[in-house]
């Protein structure tokens, strides 16, 4: 396959992953901003949702304040944002049309459509009157998306690099989230108590579709400790970081083609890890700093996939604002920006 063509492929497929994440996080926070709570830990979980995406600076630059609703605005609607569910949902789409012979109707219609709908929806001002029925519908709309290429597309190159671009952007958004809240638990005792740990934590493992699933696993009170050992070593369940650093593995050996790659190395180093982690160990050296090495191991592991099988990273140049954000230069600077 012409890198050219896995590298829309790739970056269609983590842009409709970013968009769905991006609305998870979003809905657990608003829900969690209608509980009762000081304005001080309200304002600290906006600011890590800002954190997770790597955008405070961008965000502080044209707002001032930490308002709810300008933050759903900024991370749902605002193009001048690169990861927003619309910038996001627009460069899913135009990824897709650019390599419509790669794929079939029924995906381009889906991404076409979302894109088109979403438009509508929030030019309707949904975010204002529903916002929480926006965030269900980005949801769905990447289900669908996953669906058409699980139920209608042959399993070729094109397949296997859609769905290398889905794992390696959901172990990212989900090392992400785990580390914010975590952070933001310790940062806990510089503001007013709360008494609200319990719908913290179920709001952060609904954020991940995780609360059934630590129900049927540990059938048991939820503490921090085992939502840690959830979403990164509990490899049955798909968004963990286990099960997605697993499929990034076996995805690489599909398109490798008999070549040693150091894709494939760092992909299996990293699974081998995971498959033999222990949470209590994790957590005894630190789970902020072994979130940190993940993310930063993720980064390498996309940039050599980039580097072998995508078109090269050219080096940075501004892109036009009435450019869709199809090539990879700019989607790995949004996707590799430091913390701020």
């Amino acid at each position: 396959m012409l890198s050219r063509t896995a590298d829309h492929l790739f970056w269609m497929a983590r842009y409709t992953e970013r968009a769905e994440n991006t609305a998870r996080m979003l809905d657990a926070n608003y829900q969690l901003s209608l509980l009762p709570q000081s304005d001080e830990y309200a304002e600290l979980g906006w600011r890590a949702m800002l954190s997770i995406s790597e955008l405070s600076g961008i965000y502080s630059a044209a707002h001032h304040g930490m308002k709810s609703r300008e933050v759903i605005d900024f991370m749902a609607r605002d193009m001048t944002n690169p990861s927003s569910i619309a910038s996001c949902l627009r460069a899913a789409r135009e990824n897709a049309r650019a390599v419509r012979s790669s794929t079939n109707s029924e995906l381009w219609e889906s991404l076409n459509t979302t894109w088109l709908d979403c438009q509508r929806m929030l030019a309707d001002d949904i975010l204002e009157r529903e916002p929480y029925t926006f965030f269900e519908w980005v949801k769905f709309r990447s289900h669908l998306s996953r669906g058409v290429q699980l139920g209608t597309l042959v399993k070729d190159d094109a397949f296997y690099f859609m769905r290398l671009g889905t794992f390696i952007e959901r172990a990212d958004n989900t090392a992400r989230i785990l580390d914010v809240k975590f952070e933001m638990m310790e940062q806990r005792a510089d503001t007013s108590a709360q008494p609200f740990d319990y719908h913290h934590w179920v709001a952060v493992l609904g954020s991940v579709s995780g609360l059934e699933v630590y129900r049927r696993v540990y059938r048991d009170v939820i503490t921090p400790e085992r939502v840690a050992g959830l979403l990164i070593l509990y490899g049955e369940w798909p968004r963990s970081l286990a099960a997605s650093i697993a499929e990034v593995e076996q995805l690489i050996g599909q398109v490798k083609k008999g070549r040693n790659t150091e894709a494939e190395q760092l992909a299996a180093q990293l699974s081998s890890e995971l498959r033999n982690g222990r949470i209590g160990e994790i957590l005894r050296g630190g789970l902020h700093a072994y979130l940190v090495n993940f993310l930063a191991r993720v980064n390498d592991l996309a940039s050599s996939v980039s580097r072998e099988f995508l078109l090269p990273i050219a080096p940075e140049e501004p892109a036009a604002p009435e450019q869709p954000q199809t090539q990879s230069q700019t989607q790995t600077q949004t996707q590799s920006q430091g913390k701020d």
